[in-house]
């Protein structure tokens, strides 16, 4: 098993768990934050060590669907990942896309 077929298997591995819970999408943002954390923890040693990389669409998956909150903090915390173009453009709409997203399901959820 490759490394980017590892981390979409703790991706599902982390829906399941989350699934599982009451407080399903509680779980699901502090599984996928933890998981997206540690993703860019483990690049940055993979990419000091000269090991297998984690793939840049790999990252921006896990921050689309929810893990951007601890992309910024993996990329803060382990200088990774924060000056390196088109990723940076690419995250950047990620963070928009789901800001708006949620603003648009509070605004329709307040209004019906």
């Amino acid at each position: 098993m490759n490394l980017k077929h590892f981390c979409y298997l703790l991706l599902i591995l982390a829906v399941a768990a989350s699934l599982s819970q009451a407080n399903s999408l509680i779980t699901w943002l502090f599984l996928i934050n933890l998981l997206t954390f540690t993703l860019y923890g483990a690049d940055k040693y993979a990419a000091r060590a000269s090991w297998r990389r984690v793939p840049e669409s790999t990252l921006l998956l896990f921050g689309f669907v929810g893990g951007w909150p601890g992309a910024i903090c993996g990329q803060a915390l382990f200088r990774h990942k924060t000056q390196k173009q088109p990723f940076k453009t690419y995250f950047f709409i990620i963070v928009v896309l789901n800001i708006v997203a949620v603003v648009a399901l509070y605004w329709w959820y307040q209004n019906y």
